[in-house]
């Protein structure tokens, strides 16, 4: 393929030569890497989805959606900033080489709308520390709250919002109808703790103003084997 002619006029290369372009694509085009590659399984709220491409084949996807708990977003950078906040909450590569998930994150920054904040999470139950947040400059902000997800007993593949959705109809609490349903094979299940990363995307005054805001604490990466 002839690098110095862009296939995708709207896609970013960030090297020249590399073979690789990152543009935006379809939800359902991330559906392959969501459901059968990443460990969760499902599919996220997706407002943003963008693709790695080597030599015109998809090699990976980061989504970017609402967060679940408005809570999060309000509390980020407060109520000014709330309706920015995104979570980058899948990134996913078939062949995981070198570069390539810091490659599709940096170039995804520069395709979405700003101002943006953005927040991902590391997995400490999934032995992750969150490196190509490291490596593309996130601020660390910490470990999320301690809670609880709600389980069915044999379904622990289900996450614990999939659980919770089963009775999103029903009349009174939820979780009275799932104790009613399900018995002694609902019950509540620590959730693993994550590692809290965050992005301010936009031009010099929107990210000075954006990091002026961060009601978190600002806290040096942490570091081991990943």
């Amino acid at each position: 393929m002839n690098m110095e002619e862009p296939t995708w006029q709207s896609g970013l290369f960030d090297e020249i030569n590399t073979g690789y372009v990152v543009r935006q694509i379809t939800s359902k085009e991330s559906y392959y890497f969501l459901l059968n590659i990443h460990y969760a399984k499902r599919i996220p709220s997706i407002s943003f989805a963008y693709g790695l491409f080597h030599n015109n084949e998809l090699v990976g996807v980061v989504c970017y959606g609402t967060p679940a708990s408005s809570n999060l977003c309000r509390g980020i950078c407060g109520d000014e900033w709330q309706k920015s906040v995104l979570e980058l909450n899948r990134l996913v590569l078939l062949n995981n080489q070198p570069n390539e998930a810091s490659r599709l994150v940096a170039a995804s920054f520069k395709l979405l709308p700003a101002p943006r904040i953005i927040v991902s999470f590391a997995d400490l139950a999934q032995n992750h520390l969150g490196v190509v947040y490291q490596a593309t400059n996130f601020i660390y902000t910490g470990l999320s709250a301690k809670r609880t997800d709600w389980k069915i007993r044999g379904q622990e593949h289900l996450h614990g919002v999939t659980v919770a959705d089963k009775m999103r109809n029903t009349e009174g609490r939820r979780v009275d109808a799932m104790r009613s349903a399900y018995g002694d094979d609902f019950y509540l299940a620590p959730r693993s703790r994550k590692h809290r990363y965050i992005m301010f995307i936009g031009n010099k005054t929107q990210k000075k103003a954006m990091r002026s805001a961060l009601r978190y604490q600002e806290l040096p990466y942490p570091k081991g084997t990943q």
